[in-house]
């Protein structure tokens, strides 16, 4: 597995077997990154407790939807979700019992426009919307946190890093690292990856769901969002082009996704930071695995293993936890450790 690191990354870079958890080695028959992406949301489900729901007010006159599990601790992870995702996703939920069975406390939160309510504002959620994610870990800070880390998967994990670029000299103290999955760094190439025949099937399900939400919102506001021939919209640049880039100040899709990805600004973070992408992930393109010291930085490190899928990384274990949550656990309470 690969892994990159400058002598200054407070632990060790080599994972081998120690720690709680291993070297991903999935079962012969789930060695596809499709099958990989797709069994967890088919087939997983994670029983967890009923979680206390908040809203918090945006700057512009909308909301975010959060949802605390609290224990008591003076740990917490915060978790940012991927492309049409939600805070319920099993991948979200298995985090978050990961985590709690640790003893943190876990804000999981909705980008706006998902989890089932639709935000006010005609904006919506994309990829660089750091001022959301910003919001929350204010919001979160209030508390009495000793310590806080960050996790996202795929767009979320891709928002994780940019924010934590963009923070860099100004971050809170009490932010001590972070932990991303299947992240899109490279937005245009992921874009390109996505507009393969061969992925033809997960671009149809994104292009589904969105399309639902531009509707909406064309609903509400007619002068503003127009949604006919959105059916002969077949990719992320048409897509983007049309509705996210002029719905949030960009010139088209590739401006967008220049200003947006993470990629170009790993070096600028300043928190130990994991990044896991795995080598078989049909979302991802080759620039979404900087092995460079100089695009990595300091402070950040790329694991790739050779399997995992796009927010897969499935295993049958007697604990139900897939080996990405005992990765990031580690990972995340060896960084915890430090501020004890």
């Amino acid at each position: 597995m690969p892994g990159f690191a400058s002598s200054s990354f407070p632990i060790p870079a080599d994972p081998g077997d120690a720690g709680g958890y291993r070297v991903y080695r999935p079962p012969l028959w789930l060695r596809s990154g499709h099958l990989q992406s797709v069994w967890p949301s088919l087939f997983r489900r994670v029983g967890l407790m009923e979680p206390e729901t908040e809203v918090l007010s945006t700057p512009d006159d909308d909301e975010l939807h959060l949802d605390w599990y609290r224990q008591g601790g003076n740990r917490l992870a915060i978790l940012s979700h991927g492309l049409e995702g939600h805070s319920r996703r099993p991948y979200v939920l298995g985090l978050a019992r990961a985590m709690l069975a640790k003893g943190w406390d876990v804000l999981a939160w909705n980008f706006r426009s998902c989890g089932g309510t639709m935000n006010r504002q005609p904006r919506f959620y994309h990829s660089g919307a750091t001022g959301d994610l910003g919001l929350v870990v204010e919001h979160a800070l209030q508390g009495n946190y000793r310590s806080l880390s960050l996790s996202g998967f795929s767009m979320g994990g891709n928002l994780t890093l940019l924010y934590l670029a963009q923070q860099s000299a100004a971050i809170d103290p009490r932010v001590n690292g972070a932990v991303t999955f299947s992240v899109p760094c490279d937005l245009a190439g992921s874009a390109d990856m996505l507009a393969l025949p061969s992925r033809r099937i997960y671009m149809q399900r994104f292009l589904k769901d969105l399309g639902e939400k531009m509707a909406e919102k064309a609903r509400r506001y007619p002068e503003l969002i127009n949604v006919d021939g959105f059916a002969q919209i077949r990719t992320f640049h048409e897509f983007d082009d049309r509705y996210t880039a002029p719905l949030h100040g960009f010139r088209n899709a590739a401006d967008y996704w220049s200003q947006c990805s993470a990629l170009g600004r790993l070096g600028e973070i300043r928190v130990p930071t994991l990044v896991i992408n795995a080598l078989d992930d049909p979302f991802l393109s080759r620039q979404c695995f900087p092995r460079q010291p100089r695009e990595l930085g300091d402070w950040v490190r790329l694991e790739a293993p050779r399997w995992g899928g796009h927010v897969g990384f499935v295993e049958r274990a007697a604990d139900g936890l897939y080996w990405s949550e005992k990765r990031a656990r580690v990972f995340l309470d060896s960084l915890a450790a430090c501020r004890t």
